[in-house]
């Protein structure tokens, strides 16, 4: 098994809002680390230009990316028009097999905002098509199919308000820290949430949902996933032979 974790989510600081602790822990314990977005948030501004919080904001998730010595790729769709199609399927296929790592993290399946769905949906199939020799990704296939474990939703419930269940936990309180300092890098972000959507609380936010789920499993802080155990996948929780007592089964 290759020592390597790639994260593969919608937009810059989505990762930190949703998975850096964990992400840091694999870090500490040997891993090479991975960070990729589909998009660079270019709708994400109330005063730049798509072309301008472009390079703003992926030049603040490499400085994120940098906090881990971590690679950043971003894949190059249009925020808020990822769609599920050929291109995105065999771009994302094509930076996994590029990677080969042995776990994958992504987005929620079920989420308040379709591009996270759909971006959940892309890295299935892609983590699927990784070790597919006739797909043209013009990369050499891989396997076994990585180890994929889905992230919280946003404030942990769907769009209908309905609360989504963790089924493992990660105890991030060491490395809270790290999470705060990564997501700290995403200044652009923070200004236009105060704009659009009148919010000041940014890491405050972040660490009051992270204390949320750390109190349902008796720590300070922690991040909640589901492990994806359909049929072609990876069966063991990998997680926790890595992580040992960080990893929580609820």
């Amino acid at each position: 098994m290759r020592n390597v974790a790639l994260a593969i989510f919608s937009h810059p600081d989505d990762i930190e809002l949703m998975c850096a602790g964990t992400l840091s822990l694999l870090k500490d314990a040997g891993w090479e680390v991975h960070l990729a977005t589909m998009t660079p948030g270019d709708k994400g501004s109330a005063e730049h230009t798509r072309e301008e919080i472009s390079a703003i904001r992926k030049a603040e998730a490499k400085a994120s990316a940098d906090i881990l010595g971590a690679p950043y790729y971003c894949l190059g769709f249009d925020d808020l028009f990822v769609f599920y199609n050929e291109k995105t399927i065999t771009k994302t296929t094509a930076l996994i097999q590029q990677v080969k790592p042995s776990i994958v993290f992504t987005a929620s399946p079920s989420d308040y905002m379709i591009d996270h769905e759909i971006t959940s949906k892309i890295v299935h199939t892609a983590c699927f098509s990784c070790g597919i020799r006739n797909i043209d990704t013009k990369e050499l296939p891989f396997e076994p199919t990585p180890y994929l474990y889905y992230s919280d939703a946003m404030e942990g419930k769907d769009k209908l308000g309905r609360a989504i269940e963790p089924t493992l936990f990660v105890d991030i309180t060491t490395t809270m820290p790290i999470k705060e300092k990564m997501l700290g890098k995403h200044a652009s972000q923070r200004n236009w949430l105060l704009k659009h959507h009148k919010i000041d609380e940014y890491i405050l936010a972040m660490k009051r949902f992270a204390e949320i789920r750390g109190n349902e499993v008796k720590v300070q802080y922690a991040e909640g996933f589901r492990q994806h155990l359909g049929h072609g996948f990876q069966q063991e929780n990998i997680l926790t032979d890595i992580l040992k007592n960080h990893v929580i089964i609820k």
